[in-house]
């Protein structure tokens, strides 16, 4: 077996950044002193989803990478031993946003990042009036703990992200995410919406014989006024739906967190698995990458 730890944090934001950042902290020290060598974050975890609303003041989040944030992860992550995957809004230039995973070695540097490559624009999600679309492409980055196939959140739907991860290497798949229910929703197309997140995910996971991570955040969070108008009632809030889970190579789950609660939770892995499961299920030898060529087309008609 090459066993390894990993440790999730499902939270609750609040307005205040300082107060969510202190609670993060808290949270990877007493992941780190549970055993977790990886230590995986939500979506955005610093500030509210501030994508509620198109707001140009929200910009002022956005900060550089390296920059304040990859200090203050990058010292926990020395201080610990941990690698940690983080989830930042970078500003790379004047006008010019990104939402970046960065990874943090256990020694503190950077060891890689990924800008997110999809980029939704729904009710409540209005990300293209904040983010440009990723450029660094679909590549894993390489940790003293493993090859890591980092995604974010809207990545999650696509199967092409996920097999190109898996044809460079990635030994695991990783999404931080911040998805919720749409309140106009009645009950069962929310929990429908639910199960297809985690079943695409799953799907991913048995495509690509790897294991698989997501971490939402959770709970209610309100739509902050509009900076023109301070109009808040265009949207009602965005009940976040936790349920933070890992999956291994044939797409079974391990753990699933609650749909409501916070959790901190520690989860061993098996990553000489996903060897087995590929040889027992040899998808990836049986591609027919011979007609594949019409993949990079928007559509057949």
């Amino acid at each position: 077996m090459r066993e390894l730890r990993i440790g999730l944090l499902q939270q609750h934001n609040v307005a205040d950044i300082q107060q969510n950042m202190v609670r993060l902290a808290e949270g990877i020290s007493d992941l780190a002193k549970r055993g977790a060598q990886l230590i995986v974050l939500q979506e955005l975890h610093n500030s509210l989803y501030f994508c509620q609303t198109e707001n140009v003041e929200k910009f002022d989040l956005a900060e550089p990478i390296p920059g304040p944030s990859t200090g203050f992860y990058g010292e926990l992550a020395k201080q610990f031993g941990v690698v940690i995957v983080t989830s930042l809004f970078e500003k790379r230039a004047p006008g010019l946003y990104h939402n970046t995973a960065v990874v943090i070695e256990k020694d503190g540097t950077i060891a890689g990042k990924y800008r997110k490559m999809h980029i939704p624009d729904d009710p409540a999600y209005y990300e293209k009036f904040y983010f440009t679309p990723g450029d660094l492409g679909f590549h894993p980055i390489k940790t003293s703990v493993g090859t890591l196939g980092v995604l974010v959140c809207w990545d999650q739907w696509y199967p092409e992200a996920a097999r190109l991860m898996a044809l460079q290497g990635a030994e695991i798949l990783i999404y931080p995410t911040a998805i919720g229910y749409d309140a106009h929703d009645d009950e069962a197309e929310q929990q429908r919406q639910r199960e297809a997140w985690t079943t695409v995910m799953r799907g991913h996971a048995v495509a690509n014989g790897l294991p698989v991570i997501a971490v939402n955040r959770v709970g209610w969070e309100p739509t902050e006024p509009d900076s023109s108008t301070g109009d808040s009632e265009k949207e009602p809030g965005i009940q976040f739906w936790g349920s933070s889970f890992i999956a291994g190579p044939q797409g079974e789950l391990f753990y699933r967190a609650s749909e409501t609660e916070e959790e901190s939770l520690v989860v061993d892995i098996d990553l000489e698995r996903s060897e087995n499961v590929r040889r027992w299920w040899p998808f990836l030898r049986d591609r027919r990458i011979d007609e594949y060529k019409d993949i990079t087309k928007r559509y057949i008609g």
